[in-house]
């Protein structure tokens, strides 16, 4: 593929000196060469924005919709140009890449038909003679930065919901899988929409954030990505008073409640090992401190080891790979390392713990760490990648103090069939989304964001796309 910036309706190469290679991580083969963008080509893709949003805001929300749902069904009709592209660039076994391409053309399609629900309200005065109404307005240029882990979908619920709003978008997806959103580019780029509409542009993120963040015409910054990247990014929007949302990192307890019965062990067992090692666990909202009721601890802990050594890992083409590699050679830097502490301080891994030599690319086992003390390194980092931590529990109180014990809050997990059990989880744990008896965290319609050090605001559902709204107060006397 060829790789380049896309800026006002046009893909070109960055005007920086400096190239960089986008690697195969299932093979460490080059797939390409992005030369960087440069400071005026930022300065030229805001500007661009600033323009196309001058036409976008002004045009109406049901042309708006038919728009954006064209994005839908031309990333429908390529799905599988789109899925290979992400196998490529991030290892995700192709079918996974397939559903991702889907959730991602459902993004653009649920955005179609909120932008035609942007509803104000009149609020009753308190004299016959004042009309007081609330009307929403799109917030402006947005800025926004995505990663390399879902590469279909973190960039099309930012600019799936941006364009809903009315605004316009400067994003900074990944250079590490700039293949993905540039195909999401493309497909823009052949439907009528306003020249520098949508930016995507490809460099040194510091560099980025710092020229986003300081530009008068841009509004606002969205962020998908690490904590501290995060807080970095809140720090340099508050100098600005820029409208600010940041989806960062979690470390997703799963809690294992006493009445699941032995199918449904098995059952959960199974779902969670899929679960957790999907995209080889590169994933914010991944399971990953399983705490499981002693009484049903031993049963748990052996199925669901069972199933870790089944999982097949190798190439994202071959269709019975239920796992492939990591993205790059620091993930598995991190995940080697998190891994040793575990070993140093006497952890149980019976599953795992260690590369996968015989294939090429950035591999390794599903891992399993069973009791270890709250010393080891992995109960308090999330390890974003595939190792999962299986830990008893005598009461609920005690699952719910330890669900509760890090700083992150993005998603959490627990199977109960008892009625009391699920209220008292569903209040007191301290989740932006809590999931029970079931895996999936987060749908297009449904509002998706953290808590604590996992975010500020929200995406998805019309709540995310009111992220991109300003409120203005109207009062008029007669």
């Amino acid at each position: 593929m060829q790789y380049s910036q896309y800026i006002s309706g046009e893909f070109r190469q960055g005007s920086s000196e400096i190239n960089y290679e986008v690697i195969n991580p299932s093979t460490a083969e080059i797939l390409g060469t992005l030369q960087f963008t440069s400071a005026q080509d930022i300065e030229e893709a805001i500007q661009s924005a600033l323009q196309a949003y001058k036409v976008w805001a002004k045009t109406s929300a049901y042309d708006r919709s038919v728009k954006i749902r064209q994005i839908a069904n031309l990333m429908y009709a390529r799905i599988d140009d789109l899925a290979k592209q992400i196998s490529l660039e991030l290892g995700k076994p192709l079918a996974e890449a397939k559903k991702e391409v889907q959730t991602a053309a459902e993004m653009f399609e649920w955005a179609s038909e909120e932008a035609r629900r942007i509803y104000g309200k009149t609020i009753p005065s308190r004299t016959l003679n004042m009309k007081q109404t609330v009307i929403y307005e799109p917030v402006g240029v947005v800025a926004a930065f995505s990663g390399w882990n879902a590469p279909a979908i973190t960039p099309a619920r930012k600019i799936s919901a941006a364009l809903a709003a009315g605004c316009s978008i400067v994003i900074k997806p990944s250079e590490e899988t700039a293949g993905v959103a540039l195909k999401i580019a493309e497909i823009m780029n052949e439907l009528d929409f306003p020249k520098g509409l949508v930016n995507m542009v490809f460099g040194n993120p510091e560099e980025i954030s710092n020229l986003l963040c300081e530009s008068t015409d841009v509004a606002m910054i969205t962020f998908t990505g690490a904590t501290s990247i995060g807080k970095s990014l809140a720090e340099k929007a508050s100098k600005h008073l820029k409208k600010l949302t940041l989806e960062l990192g979690g470390h997703a307890p799963v809690i294992i409640c006493e009445d699941v019965d032995v199918d449904q062990v098995a059952k959960a067992a199974a779902a969670a090992a899929a679960a957790k090692y999907r995209n080889a666990g590169q994933v914010c909202t991944s399971p990953t401190r399983f705490l499981i009721h002693e009484s049903i601890f031993a049963d748990f802990c052996e199925k669901f080891t069972g199933y870790a050594k089944q999982i097949k890992v190798g190439s994202p083409f071959d269709a019975q790979t239920q796992m492939g590699p990591l993205k790059n050679t620091r993930r598995l830097a991190a995940i080697e390392k998190l891994v040793e502490n575990a070993r140093g301080l006497d952890a149980k891994i019976p599953v795992g713990g260690h590369r996968l030599e015989d294939l090429s690319g950035h591999f390794y086992a599903p891992t399993v760490i069973i009791q270890p003390n709250l010393d080891v390194d992995v109960n308090h980092i999330e390890p974003f990648g595939p190792i999962a931590i299986l830990r008893s529990f005598t009461d609920l109180d005690e699952a719910l103090v330890e669900a509760n014990r890090l700083p992150f809050g993005l998603a959490s997990y627990a199977f109960t069939n008892n009625f009391n059990y699920i209220q008292k989880i569903s209040s007191e744990i301290e989740s932006g989304v809590i999931t029970i008896n079931d895996w999936q965290a987060s749908l297009p319609e449904t509002p998706f964001g953290g808590v604590k050090d996992s975010g500020l605001g929200t995406e998805g559902g019309d709540e995310g796309i009111h992220e991109f709204l300003k409120i203005k107060t109207v009062r008029v006397a007669q």
